[in-house]
């Protein structure tokens, strides 16, 4: 695979608002699956991000839920496990982060396939949907894929 280029951004380019921790829900541990992750996000997003008087609309939740399947899936797939997964509200939306066992770096996301040889969509959709995607290898090994989710709020009434 090819690093990525011009796709990533420097892991500060999102700040997680730190009082704003997620408690609805635990987190997934590294053994969760897709559907656990999602479940998480998910609810981040619902009582963290929207909350009393900002509800998030629909079509952001199906984005994050989306990009979460992405990460999570690939990671599993193709990153020899997943490792750690968190969410984070913002004042944009909500900051994820995937970890995984393996060092190698996606390739570029603005290649979307023009075949089908049974894959390759993922990483082009989380590119589209989310925004500040960065790609961090860590010191102990594998790598963090982080990106922000844009938010919005749901029209009121």
């Amino acid at each position: 695979m090819r690093p990525a280029d011009r796709t990533t951004t420097p892991r500060t380019a999102v700040t997680a608002r730190p009082d704003l921790a997620p408690f609805a829900v635990p987190a997934p541990g590294t053994g969760a699956g897709a559907a656990a992750a999602r479940a998480y996000a998910e609810s981040v997003a619902r009582t963290c991000w929207g909350g009393q008087g900002r509800e998030v609309r629909e079509e952001d939740v199906v984005d994050l839920l989306l990009v979460v399947s992405e990460l999570v899936t690939n990671a599993i797939r193709h990153g020899d496990g997943l490792t750690g997964f968190e969410v984070r509200p913002t004042d944009e939306g909500v900051w994820i982060a995937v970890h995984d066992n393996n060092a190698v770096v996606p390739r570029d996301a603005r290649t979307f396939p023009t075949t089908h040889p049974g894959g390759g969509y993922g990483w082009p959709l989380v590119a589209r949907l989310a925004r500040d995607v960065a790609v961090d290898l860590r010191p102990g090994g594998g790598k963090t894929i982080s990106a922000l989710v844009p938010l919005r709020a749901a029209a009121a009434g």
